[in-house]
């Protein structure tokens, strides 16, 4: 252990009047610790892996530019099968890029070695391309210690500018602060970050859904789809994606043998808002392009909702294969009819559950 590290965890020690608080804190501190670390060390591995495909990139410099598109390609593809998640076409263009945009960053003489932020701020970071605002927003990030949400927020609000245009910048400021004040009470923020379970090659929660009705539908469905008997072979539960901005979390990802495609799941807790549809659109293309292969048929996604009142599905499939889906796929694919049916029916199952716990809970009382 480091002296730094030592000093940390003994600087938080507390003696209070409450035992529990007292070594909940010291627990507390030595998991951030710990995930500062393995964050430091992350943030160094994607820094070189961006400055060795730059380095390809310029003995490549008289090829076309096809070239560097085709070494990340053939990159993710060979790094994924032999060390697992987290070198997607994606990922490895984001390492790239940010060599390419911090360069000198755990150089001494440039004085940015001391203030370091996460990998997943400077992911954040990247989407920013005007310098002077990219800098203002690690400045800030660093100095207000913004968590990543908070960060995301600022940049798609366009927080840097619009307090160089108002007069009043002490009323933006205090907005920001109220609008963000949930994610910088989130203490275990760090914990969830799927990035390092797929740095440390652990599994991700694959239990984040909101509540337990949720959780028993999901159950539920990923066990009758299992046993419709037309082809389908279970492939992940809570399954984590992320875009350039965002962290996603399909529900459940099924293959299909029969109809060879991958069908994606998403439970919705309230009634079907037409952005639920778009952003299973975007799982469904992301798939296509991420995991389809050149043989598989186009994937299939389905939101479902899950409604006081009403019940109801609906499929998502990208424009342009509606005539396939009408066709085939549903020779293969529940119907909506079906779909509302199981979980009207879990429903039912589950709170005749709770009001046999209730009753039982009285008895014993």
């Amino acid at each position: 252990m480091s002296a730094t590290t030592n000093n940390i965890l003994m600087e938080n020690y507390r003696n209070t009047d409450n035992i529990t608080n007292d070594i909940g804190d010291i627990i507390l501190s030595a998991q951030q610790t710990a995930y500062k670390t393995v964050d430091a060390i992350l943030l160094q591995r994607n820094w070189l892996i961006g400055k060795r495909i730059a380095e390809e990139e310029l003995d490549g410099k008289n090829r076309s530019e096809i070239y560097g598109v085709e070494i990340i390609k053939k990159l993710s593809i060979e790094l994924t099968e032999k060390y697992g998640k987290g070198y997607t076409k994606t990922n490895l263009y984001s390492f790239y890029l940010f060599y390419k945009e911090y360069k000198d960053i755990f150089h001494p003489m440039s004085g940015k070695s001391s203030m370091l932020l996460s990998w997943t701020h400077y992911r954040i970071l990247l989407q920013v391309h005007d310098i002077k605002a990219r800098a203002w927003y690690e400045k800030e990030a660093y100095g207000q210690t913004w968590s990543t949400k908070t960060l995301q927020r600022n940049i798609n609000t366009q927080y840097y500018y619009r307090l160089l245009q108002s007069r009043n910048k002490s009323a933006v400021e205090s907005e920001m602060k109220d609008k963000t004040l949930d994610y910088q009470n989130d203490k275990l923020e760090f914990l969830k970050n799927p990035i390092i379970a797929e740095f440390m090659g652990l599994s991700s929660n694959t239990d984040m859904t909101e509540n337990d009705l949720e959780t028993a539908i999901l159950n539920n469905l990923q066990k009758f789809l299992m046993e419709l008997g037309k082809g389908y072979a279970f492939v992940a539960r809570q399954q984590h994606i992320h875009t350039e901005k965002e962290d996603y979390y399909i529900d459940l990802v099924f293959y299909n043998y029969i109809l060879k495609c991958f069908v994606l799941i998403d439970l919705k807790t309230n009634k079907i808002m037409h952005q639920d549809v778009g952003q299973m659109d975007m799982y469904v293309r992301m798939y296509d392009e991420l995991k389809k292969r050149d043989d598989d048929n186009p994937t299939i996604g389905i939101v479902l909702c899950e409604e006081t009142d009403e019940d109801i599905a609906r499929y998502s499939i990208l424009h342009g294969n509606e005539q396939l889906f009408a066709s085939k796929y549903k020779l293969y694919l529940p119907d909506e009819d079906e779909l509302r049916r199981e979980i009207s029916r879990q429903k039912a199952i589950f709170q005749l559950q709770q009001k046999e716990k209730a009753a039982l809970g009285t008895s014993n009382g």
